[in-house]
C-alpha cells in the first residue's frame, strides 16, 4: 500500500499535464447525454455496455471505439461541455497548467467545420478555473496532404493554438511522412510535438526530432531500447510526455509493474505524467501518478521530479514557469 505522506502529496502537488486528448476525456455518461442531444444513435445499449467495450488489445482497437465516441460532438456547445468537464477534473487533481491535444481531421471529415471545433473548445479553455492551452494534432494514418489542408484551414484561427502535434496510429507511419506541414507549422511559430516509441520503435522519435525538430516527445518509452538515444535524450534535456495507464490498457507493458517510468527517471531523462485518454484508459493524472508510485519503487523525491519536469516542459515564459515551479518547491518544502 502507498504510505498515506506519499498518497497525499501525488494528489495535492501543484502539476501540469501536457499529454491529454480531449476527445479522449469523453466520458460515456456525456457521450450518451449528447447523443439524446444530437438525435445520434449508438452501438452500445447502455452506459455500461459502452464501458465494458474499453478492453484494447492494441493501439488500433481503442482508436476504432475512440472515434466512435467522438462521432456524438457536433455543435460548440458539444465541445464546450466536453472540454469544461475535463478541465474541472484537472483542477480538482491540482493542475495548473494544461496543454490539451485535439484532433480537428475527426470532425472536419463528418461534416463539422473547423470553427465549430475550436470555437467551442477555446471558449471552454478561457472560462476555465485553470491555465490551458490547445495543441492541434494530426492524424498520422491520414496523408501528409489532409494534414497541410488541416493546417491551412487553422490558419485563421492561430490566436487559439500553440502548436501542433502528431497523433493516431504510430506503427507504419514514421514521423517523416509529416516533414512538409511540420516545417510550414515551424515557420508559423507554433510549438511542435509529436507522438513517438510508442508502438514505433527508438527510430521513429529520432525521426520526430531531425526531421520534425519537435521540443517534445509524447510517450517516448521505447527510448530504452537504444542507449545512445537515451544519452542524447539527457544531453538535450528533451521532455517526455508519458503515460503510465494508457501503456497498460494499450499492452505497452503487461503490468504496471513492469513500467519503465523509473527506469526512465534513473536515465536522468525529463520524464512528465500524464493521462493520455483518460475516459478510456482508467484515470486522470492523479490516477496516473497514484497508480504508477503504487507498483513501483517510487518516492517523494520522483514526485517533486516529476512535478518540476512537467512545469519545465511546458510551453510558457519562463516567469510563469519559474513560478510554478516555485510552488512546487514550497509545497514539497512543508513535507520535509
Amino acid at each position: 500500500m502507498l504510505e498515506e505522506q506519499l498518497r497525499n502529496a501525488l494528489q495535492a502537488m501543484p502539476k501540469a499535464e501536457l499529454h491529454i486528448h480531449i476527445e479522449g476525456s469523453l466520458e460515456p455518461e456525456l457521450i450518451f447525454e449528447l447523443a439524446q442531444r444530437n438525435s445520434v444513435s449508438l452501438a452500445y445499449p447502455t452506459v455500461e455496455a459502452l464501458r465494458q467495450a474499453y478492453a484494447f488489445s492494441d493501439l488500433q482497437s481503442f482508436l476504432d471505439i475512440y472515434y466512435a465516441g467522438a462521432s456524438v460532438l457536433l455543435t460548440a456547445q458539444d465541445f464546450y461541455d466536453m472540454t469544461a468537464a475535463y478541465l474541472r477534473r484537472a483542477h480538482a487533481d491540482n493542475v495548473r497548467h494544461a496543454e490539451i491535444f485535439f484532433d480537428p481531421q475527426t470532425h472536419t471529415a463528418r461534416g463539422v467545420p473547423f470553427a465549430t471545433v475550436i470555437d467551442g473548445i477555446w471558449r471552454a479553455c478561457r472560462d476555465a478555473p485553470i491555465s490551458a492551452s490547445l495543441i492541434l494534432c494530426f492524424l498520422r494514418h491520414l496523408s501528409e496532404e489532409e494534414a497541410i489542408a488541416t493546417l491551412e484551414e487553422a490558419e485563421p484561427f492561430r490566436d487559439k493554438f500553440v502548436g501542433v502535434g502528431l497523433d493516431s496510429s504510430e506503427l507504419g507511419h514514421p514521423p517523416e511522412k509529416f516533414a512538409r506541414v511540420f516545417a510550414r507549422a515551424r515557420e508559423l511559430g507554433l510549438h511542435l510535438v509529436a507522438h513517438a516509441g510508442e508502438e514505433g520503435p527508438p527510430s521513429y522519435i529520432e525521426s520526430a526530432l531531425d526531421i520534425l525538430n519537435v521540443e517534445r516527445i509524447d510517450h517516448g518509452v521505447r527510448c530504452l531500447d537504444d542507449p545512445a538515444l537515451v544519452e542524447r535524450l539527457v544531453r538535450e534535456r528533451m521532455p517526455l510526455t508519458v503515460c503510465p495507464l494508457s501503456n497498460i490498457k494499450l499492452r505497452v507493458f503487461d503490468v504496471m509493474g513492469s513500467h519503465n517510468l523509473r527506469r526512465l527517471l534513473d536515465a536522468g531523462l525529463a520524464v512528465t505524467v500524464n493521462s493520455d485518454d483518460p475516459a478510456y484508459f482508467g484515470g486522470y493524472v492523479n490516477d496516473n501518478y497514484l497508480a504508477a508510485f503504487e507498483a513501483l519503487p517510487l518516492e517523494l523525491r520522483h514526485a517533486r521530479q516529476l512535478a518540476h519536469n512537467s512545469f519545465a516542459a511546458a510551453f510558457l515564459e519562463d516567469e510563469q514557469k519559474r513560478a510554478y515551479r516555485a510552488e512546487v518547491d514550497a509545497f514539497f518544502d512543508k513535507l520535509y
